[in-house]
């Protein structure tokens, strides 16, 4: 029994670098308690023009699933990949908290009064409860969905299945679209979050860009002997 929990724990023994979560939520939970009025407010006159469209609220809950889900998947697949990920998602993330902390920002996007009522609207209440209109840029949930696709599409095991990405393309750019549609960000939140995806890429997909191979991170998995 020891030596399979010893080959288990050996096998998976990259899923050290999910202990960052810890690090992510603690540090998150104290920014949304800390960053509530007096901070530096994100608008831009083209948001006044977007609609709020509840209906927008399953994308942008989907994002969770959309990324625990690639996470999964890599992390029992393809450890490169996963690395990879793993890399774009929290190096981005880093930068987000830091931004937070270092410039306390908000909005005042978010409507006062909802003109319907049905479950959509009822989800959103809930979204806006748990949820405060502080730290947003730049949006996690645009960087995350672009750093999830970018794997998707950069994935060799994933290769042939085109409706897997297509499905990821459009995933991501529905949780995209929610985010403005739900008043959750500005569009400057939106523009940042594409930004830093655009720097993160060159700098963890630019080699095989550049080389026309991918580079090996670690082992492939192979049967441990006992």
């Amino acid at each position: 029994m020891k030596e399979t929990l010893k080959d288990f724990f050996y096998r998976y023994r990259h899923g050290w670098i999910l202990s960052y979560f810890l690090i992510y939520f603690t540090w998150f939970a104290y920014l949304e308690k800390t960053v509530t009025r007096r901070f530096h407010v994100i608008h831009m006159p083209i948001d006044d023009y977007i609609p709020f469209i509840e209906g927008f609220v399953i994308p942008y809950f989907l994002w969770f699933g959309y990324v625990a889900i690639a996470i999964t998947f890599f992390f029992f697949t393809n450890v490169q990949d996963y690395y990879k990920l793993c890399i774009f998602l929290f190096v981005g993330m880093t930068v987000f908290l830091v931004v937070s902390t270092v410039y306390p920002n908000g909005h005042y996007l978010r409507p006062r009064v909802f003109e319907k009522d049905n479950i959509f609207v009822t989800l959103v209440q809930g979204l806006y409860m748990i949820d405060t209109p502080t730290n947003l840029f730049p949006s996690i949930h645009v960087y995350n969905s672009i750093g999830v696709h970018l794997s998707v599409m950069h994935s060799e095991g994933l290769k042939e299945k085109k409706w897997v990405r297509r499905i990821s393309f459009v995933l991501m750019i529905s949780i995209v679209a929610s985010t403005m549609f739900l008043k959750q960000h500005s569009v400057f939140d939106v523009i940042t979050g594409c930004m830093m995806a655009i720097v993160m890429y060159t700098l963890v997909y630019g080699g095989e860009l550049l080389t026309g191979r991918r580079r090996v991170y670690g082992r492939p998995y192979r049967e441990i002997n006992s």
